[in-house]
């Protein structure tokens, strides 16, 4: 499988099939998102319900093959071979975008996830239509601590299965820990906002919103580093 996604793509650029999977996977989960946010506005709430969904399970597609067989997240910022640019623009330009765009594909993937879970503990179905259900919906810390172990001996299975395949790196050790602070930084904030804003359905439409604008800037950093390594300055990593 990793063999046949190091083959040259389908968009017709430097680019492998792997990438361009990705990036078709991220435009996709993208306008899954953003057309289901539409349908939420109009109160469609069961198109909504589906579209999320499906937008969920394409996200998903696209993390699996943006980080385990291109590993661009790892790769990119071990050495500039990735990358056939100058080094100035390099370490100006294009590092900082993809370092934004890992932060926000991380984010995208908990807030997904965290979004997806709220939803169907805010809902409620009358006469066959799904609704927002307005009140209280509070998560308690032992449940909270529960989930975040879980979340971190998962990561963690991740962390030792690609030092097993690829072998140890600091930067790979950091990548990791990152990904657990976020998500303890996550449920943090969680934790705070249902203590202040403890209504489901409020909270569920606000941050429902930011959701819609970091997918939003997370397609647009991912579409700006796909032109830069693959159509612009084209280098080695697939």
């Amino acid at each position: 499988m990793t063999e046949l996604l190091k083959q040259p793509g389908f968009f017709g650029t430097h680019a492998t099939i792997g990438a361009d999977l990705s990036q078709m996977m991220a435009a996709l989960f993208t306008g899954l998102f953003v057309f289901g946010w539409v349908r939420a506005r109009r109160g469609q709430a069961g198109a909504h319900h589906w579209l999320m969904l499906g937008g969920m399970i394409a996200m998903l597609a696209f993390f699996t093959s943006y980080y385990l067989f291109r590993q661009l997240g790892v790769l990119a910022v071990e050495g500039k071979e990735g990358f056939g640019g100058s080094q100035d623009l390099y370490d100006h330009v294009f590092i900082p975008v993809l370092v934004l765009h890992i932060i926000l594909v991380i984010i995208g993937l908990v807030m997904a996830v965290y979004m997806i879970v709220l939803g169907f503990r805010a809902q409620i179905i009358e006469g066959g239509r799904r609704m927002l259900r307005a009140g209280a919906l509070q998560t308690s810390g032992g449940t909270i601590a529960k989930v975040f172990g879980s979340m971190t001996a998962a990561v963690m299975v991740l962390f030792l299965s690609r030092v097993a395949s690829a072998g140890f790196s600091s930067r790979k050790l950091i990548v990791y820990l990152g990904l657990l602070v976020l998500i303890a930084i996550v449920f943090s904030v969680e934790f705070a906002i249902q203590r202040i804003w403890p209504d489901g359905d409020r909270r569920h439409r606000a941050l429902g919103r930011f959701t819609m604008l970091v997918y939003c800037i997370l397609f647009l950093t991912g579409s700006f580093t796909y032109a830069m390594l693959y159509i612009l300055y084209p280098g080695k990593i697939g």
